[in-house]
C-alpha cells in the first residue's frame, strides 16, 4: 500500500519527466527504428517496470511487435497478434486502455512462448492513434501485480501521442499503410460494425443480387399485362404459402409473426391496385411494379418512425420476388453453385430472402444497413446466424468467392484475411466446437458445487424457437419469458385469441418445466410499430413497462385473459417489470385476479397454482422489501436494468455503458440485502439479467446466495461448468471479506479467487 502511495504521488513528475525523455530521443540522431529502441528502454526505466514493447498495425489487421524492453530480442519482427486477439489486439479492437494486475486471468488473454512473457504479471496498454485510427499498440508489463495509477496511464497514453508521429513518419513501415485510400482487390480489409445476431462465421462471400432488369418499359396490350400480372401475384402467393409450410419455425412466435407478416404485405391490395393501375396508363408489368416500388420507397424514406423505416426492406424483398416470377423465375434467387460454406453479403435483406438460401451452407451475413429490428435479424437470431450490420462500403470492396470473417460477438467484419487471422478464426471456430460438445455431454448433470449445492438454471426467452434450447441446453424451465417479442415483430396488435395461441404453444413446448411470463415491457428501446408512442429524452427510465400497463388496463387485462386461457388450468407465473412502487404491484395484481374470476366464471378452466411476482430492477423497491415480501409469491433481479439506475448509468451509451461493474461492492452488498430479505420471508428468489449468463458474475451471484439464475441459452454450459467446478463453502467466506471494500470492481479479486481454487470460469 506505502509503494502504491509513493507512486500515485510521484505520478505528476514522472509523466513530465518521462514525456521530455521520449521527446529527446525522438529528436536525437539515428534510425527510426534505433530511436524506437531507445524509447522502449526510456519508457521501461521512467515507469520503473521490467518490459515495454510496441507493437506496429500491419496489412491485413495484424500487429506486429516492433521493438520491446525486457521480452526475447528474438521476438521482434516474429509475434504478431490479430486486432481482437489478446489483450493486445483487444486493446486495438477497442481503441481504449487496459489496466490490469494479471493479464493471463483476462479472458482476451494469448500466449505467445516465443516472447518470454509469462513471467510477468501486471500490464498496462494504450493505443497508438492517428487521425483516430489505431496504427499500434504501446504496452509495459511487471513482475509486480498492482493497478498502474492515472498518472501513470496519462503518461503512457502521452507517450503513445508522440510514438504515432515515428510509427506513421514512413521510417518504419510505408506511410501507404496508414493513408486511408480505397481498398485494393487484393489487400485484407476489416470493417467495424453493428451486431445484429451473436456467432462467429467463415465462408466464401456470396453477394446478394436483389434486382432484376427490366427490358421493356411500355405495353402494347394492358390487358395481357394484367393478365400476366395476375398470374406472378397467384404464382407468388403459393410460393409463399410453401415456404410457411416448410420453413421450421414452429407454428408461432416472431419467426412465424415476421413470415405471416411479409404474407400479408404480398396480399395488400392497395399495392396490387396501385400497380394494376400504372399499367393501365401503359406501363408493362414489370415496369408497374417497378415504378409503383419506387413510389413507395420515396414516401417512406420521408418517415421518421424506424419501424416503418425498416418495412422498406420488406417491400424491397416482395417487389423483386414478384418481379421474378412475372420473368419467369420461379425460384428461390440463389443459384445451384454456391460454397458450401458461404457468407452471404448484402445492402439489405428481406425476411423471405435469408430463407431462400439454404441455411445448411449458409454460415454467417454481412449488411451494409440492418438492425436489430428488421425481420431478416429476427430470423437471423432465431437461426442462429451470425449478422453484422452497419458495415459502410462493404459491397464496394468485396469480390464474390473472397474468404470472409464475420464474428458476431465483437461486432467485426473481415475481408481477404491474412494467413494468420484466418488461422486464428479456424481455431476460435475448433474451439468454440468443442466447447459446444462439452457442454451438450453435460446436459443432464446437474448444476451442482463440489460440496454439494444446487443451483437451478434457467432459460431467458421470447421467441417460440428459443424453447428448443430446454432440450438442448438441460435447462429447468424459462425464467424469463418476454411478451413484447412477438408483439414487436407483428404489424398489428394481436388480439386475446392471437395472445393465448402464442403462449400455449410456449407451455406446450415447455411440457413440465416451468415458464416464468414477463408482462409487456414496451417503451424505452421497444417500440411497438403500430403505436404511437411519444418520443422521450430519457425513454430508460420514462413511460415503459408496467407504467404503460397500468395506464391502460386494457391491454393488461387482455394480456392476462390470454394467458390464463393458454394455462387451460396448469400453473402459471406472471410478473411485472419496472415496479417502482408496491402499490403498483398491488393495482396489478388486483386485475390479474379479476381476469382469472371472470374466466372462472365463464367455465375457464384457471390457472393451478398462480403465482404473481416482482422484477427487481428499480432500486426504490431495496427500501419496500417487507411490504413488497409480504405480498409478492416470488422476486426475480433484472440486473440489466438495476445496474443503470443504481449507477445512473446509460447502458445503451457506449461512453459509460461499461464505468460500473456488476462486480462492485455496491451491487452485490445490494443483491446480497435482497438475498437475506428473501430468505426471511421465505419467497422464493431468482435472478434474470444478461450477467447470470456469464461465468464469473455467476459465480459471485451464487456466492452471496442465489440459487435459481435464468439467462440466455448459450451461457448455460459455461455457468454450469462453472458450478460444478466450484466448492461453495471457501468462496461464501471469501466474499464476506469484500463486501466493504473501496474497490471499483471486485473482478480482478474474484477472477484470482477462481484461479487459485481451479474453478473454470
Amino acid at each position: 500500500m506505502a509503494e502504491e502511495l509513493r507512486r500515485s504521488r510521484a505520478g505528476p513528475v514522472r509523466s513530465r519527466r518521462l514525456l521530455r525523455h521520449v521527446r529527446d530521443v525522438m529528436a536525437g540522431p539515428g534510425s527510426g527504428q534505433s530511436r524506437l529502441n531507445e524509447v522502449v528502454r526510456t519508457i521501461a526505466a521512467d515507469m520503473e517496470v521490467e518490459v515495454c514493447s510496441v507493437y506496429v498495425m500491419r496489412p491485413g489487421d495484424l500487429l506486429e511487435l516492433f521493438a520491446t524492453e525486457g521480452l526475447r530480442p528474438t521476438a521482434v519482427r516474429r509475434t504478431r497478434l490479430r486486432v481482437g486477439e489478446g489483450v493486445v489486439g483487444t486493446i486495438a479492437a477497442e481503441a481504449r486502455p487496459y489496466n490490469l494486475p494479471e493479464a493471463a486471468l483476462h479472458p482476451s488473454f494469448a500466449s505467445r512462448p516465443e516472447t518470454g512473457e509469462e513471467a510477468y504479471h501486471s500490464m498496462l496498454g494504450v493505443p497508438i492513434l492517428r487521425g483516430g485510427v489505431v496504427i499500434g499498440v504501446l504496452a509495459v508489463q511487471s513482475r509486480q501485480r498492482r493497478i498502474y495509477p492515472a498518472a501513470e496511464v496519462e503518461a503512457l497514453q502521452t507517450a503513445a501521442m508522440v510514438l504515432a508521429e515515428l510509427v506513421a513518419g514512413g521510417e518504419l513501415v510505408s506511410r501507404d499503410e496508414f493513408r486511408p485510400t480505397a481498398a485494393s482487390p487484393l489487400r485484407p480489409e476489416r470493417y467495424d460494425g453493428l451486431a445484429l445476431s451473436p456467432g462467429l462465421a467463415m465462408g466464401a462471400a456470396v453477394l446478394h443480387q436483389r434486382r432484376l432488369g427490366i427490358r421493356e418499359m411500355v405495353a402494347e396490350d394492358p390487358e395481357a399485362e394484367l393478365e400476366r400480372l395476375n398470374e406472378a401475384v397467384t404464382r407468388m402467393h403459393r410460393a409463399l404459402d410453401d415456404l410457411l409450410v416448410s420453413a421450421d419455425l414452429g407454428t408461432s412466435g416472431a419467426p412465424r409473426d415476421v413470415l405471416e407478416t411479409f404474407r400479408m404485405f404480398a396480399e395488400d391490395t392497395g399495392w396490387l391496385d396501385r400497380i394494376a393501375e400504372a399499367i393501365r396508363s401503359g406501363f408493362t408489368a414489370e415496369a408497374a411494379v417497378q415504378k409503383v416500388h419506387e413510389d413507395m420507397r420515396a414516401r417512406l424514406a420521408q418517415v421518421s418512425d424506424p419501424y416503418l423505416r425498416e418495412r422498406l426492406h420488406d417491400f424491397d424483398d416482395l417487389a423483386n420476388r414478384l418481379l421474378r416470377h412475372l420473368s419467369g423465375e420461379h425460384g428461390p434467387t440463389v443459384r445451384a453453385d454456391l460454397p458450401e460454406q458461404f457468407i452471404l453479403v448484402a445492402g439489405n435483406l428481406g425476411p423471405v430472402e435469408l430463407l431462400d438460401y439454404d441455411r445448411g451452407n449458409l454460415k454467417g451475413v454481412v449488411l451494409e444497413e440492418g438492425s436489430t429490428t428488421a425481420h431478416a435479424t429476427i430470423l437471423a437470431r432465431a437461426l442462429d446466424i451470425p449478422v453484422v450490420g452497419r458495415v459502410h462500403n462493404v459491397l464496394a470492396n468485396v469480390e464474390p468467392g473472397d474468404r470472409v470473417i464475420v464474428d458476431g460477438d465483437r461486432s467485426q467484419v473481415f475481408i481477404r484475411p491474412a494467413d494468420e487471422v484466418a488461422e486464428s478464426f479456424e481455431q476460435a471456430l475448433k474451439a468454440r466446437a468443442d466447447r459446444r460438445a462439452a457442454y451438450a455431454a453435460m446436459r443432464d448433470l446437474p448444476a451442482e458445487t463440489r460440496d454439494g449445492a444446487r443451483v437451478a438454471l434457467y432459460l431467458n426467452a421470447g421467441l417460440s424457437v428459443d424453447l428448443a434450447a430446454l432440450a438442448e441446453t438441460g435447462a429447468e424451465g424459462v425464467g424469463l419469458y418476454r411478451t413484447e417479442i412477438p408483439f414487436m415483430a407483428r404489424s398489428a396488435y394481436p388480439g386475446v385469441d392471437d395472445q393465448a395461441e402464442i403462449y400455449r404453444e410456449i407451455l406446450d413446448a415447455a411440457g413440465e418445466k416451468p415458464v416464468l411470463f414477463r408482462t409487456l415491457d414496451i417503451g424505452s428501446d421497444k417500440s411497438l410499430p403500430y403505436w404511437g408512442l411519444r418520443g422521450e429524452e430519457n425513454p430508460a427510465m420514462g413511460w415503459r413497462a408496467i407504467r404503460v400497463s397500468l395506464d391502460r388496463p386494457l391491454m393488461l387485462r387482455q394480456q392476462f385473459r390470454a394467458l390464463v386461457r393458454a394455462a387451460a388450468g396448469r400453473p402459471l407465473s406472471v410478473m411485472f417489470p419496472m415496479v417502482a412502487h408496491v402499490s403498483e404491484f398491488i393495482a396489478a395484481r388486483r386485475l390479474l385476479w379479476r381476469e382469472v374470476e371472470r374466466e372462472r366464471a365463464a367455465g375457464v378452466p384457471v390457472p393451478e397454482p398462480l403465482r404473481a411476482g416482482v422484477m427487481f430492477e428499480v432500486p426504490a423497491l431495496a427500501w419496500q422489501l417487507p411490504e413488497l415480501l409480504a405480498r409478492a409469491d416470488f422476486v426475480s433481479v433484472g440486473t440489466n436494468d438495476l445496474l443503470q439506475f443504481l449507477y445512473a448509468s446509460d447502458r445503451s451509451n457506449p461512453s459509460v455503458a461499461d464505468r460500473y461493474d456488476p462486480l462492485s461492492p455496491p451491487v452485490l452488498a445490494l443483491l446480497r440485502s435482497v438475498v437475506e430479505h428473501c430468505a426471511a420471508a421465505r419467497v422464493p428468489l431468482s435472478l434474470c439479467g444478461e450477467a447470470a449468463g456469464r461465468p464469473i458474475e455467476a459465480m459471485a451471484l451464487i456466492g452471496i446466495g442465489f440459487r435459481s439464475i435464468s439467462m440466455p441459452a448459450p451461457g448455460i454450459g459455461p455457468v454450469k461448468t462453472m458450478i460444478r467446478s466450484l466448492e461453495l463453502g471457501p468462496l461464501e467466506q471469501y466474499l464476506k471479506t469484500l463486501y466493504n471494500l473501496p474497490d471499483h470492481s471486485l473482478r480482478e479479486r474474484i477472477r484470482a479467487f477462481a484461479v487459485d481454487h481451479g474453478v473454470t470460469i
